[in-house]
């Protein structure tokens, strides 16, 4: 269920920042291997999932996800130049994860239209994330092009837990979910989006987990 952002900040203890790559401006740095960050992993997809080219408005393509991932939950990297990158974004003024999608690292219509996995090494009962989209327009001649942001997220098994659909304003916004009665099961979360500019992702909250004794 949806919980503010600000209410999991103080209560989980994890966060994704990127803050480990030095700042560079777009394009950034390119990965064409999964990203290791904490007690996480990032990827393009799940194993076992296939990526398809999806056709939006104005000539924007972005990744699609098909398939069931495979039992043990297991992340894969996307082609080169069609991975993750990271960059210096100037809205959030600290580095971003940008996924990569059909257009590449080399074409600005590549940067944060493709699809992101992310892996936890502990079952989560909760996830937060900041999300950047084009800027506002004063004018709101672009209030017809806001996309949407979907969260799919996984147990340990592989199996679908849920899915969340999410419709962000222009610029910075936050998301926050919580499992009902805070089942810790969610052992991984894919982050798709059809935004015409497509996304920057930010400072994504997790939790450590429970000490023994």
């Amino acid at each position: 269920m949806p919980t503010p952002y600000n209410v999991l900040a103080e209560e989980l203890d994890a966060r994704i920042t990127f803050e480990q790559v030095p700042r560079r401006p777009e394009p950034g740095w390119q990965f064409d291997a999964p990203i290791r960050d904490g007690r996480a992993w990032l990827g393009e997809r799940f194993a076992g999932q296939s990526v398809v080219t999806i056709h939006g408005r104005q000539g924007a393509r972005f990744d699609g996800v098909r398939g069931q991932p495979s039992a043990q939950l297991g992340l894969s990297a996307g082609e080169p130049g069609r991975n993750l990158s990271v960059a210096f974004h100037r809205g959030l003024g600290s580095n971003a994860l940008f996924a990569l999608g059909p257009d590449g690292f080399d074409a600005i219509s590549g940067r944060g239209e493709g699809a992101v996995a992310v892996l936890f090494d502990d079952d989560q009962y909760a996830f937060g994330l900041v999300i950047h989209t084009a800027y506002p327009d004063p004018l709101g001649h672009d209030a017809a092009r806001r996309g949407v942001v979907e969260l799919r997220f996984y147990d340990r098994a592989a199996r679908l837990l849920g899915r969340y659909l999410h419709h962000p304003e222009r610029g910075r916004s936050t998301l926050g979910l919580v499992r009902a009665e805070h089942r810790r099961d969610i052992a991984g979360v894919l982050i798709l989006n059809t935004d015409p500019g497509g996304i920057a992702i930010d400072d994504i909250l997790y939790a450590h987990p429970i000490p023994l004794g």
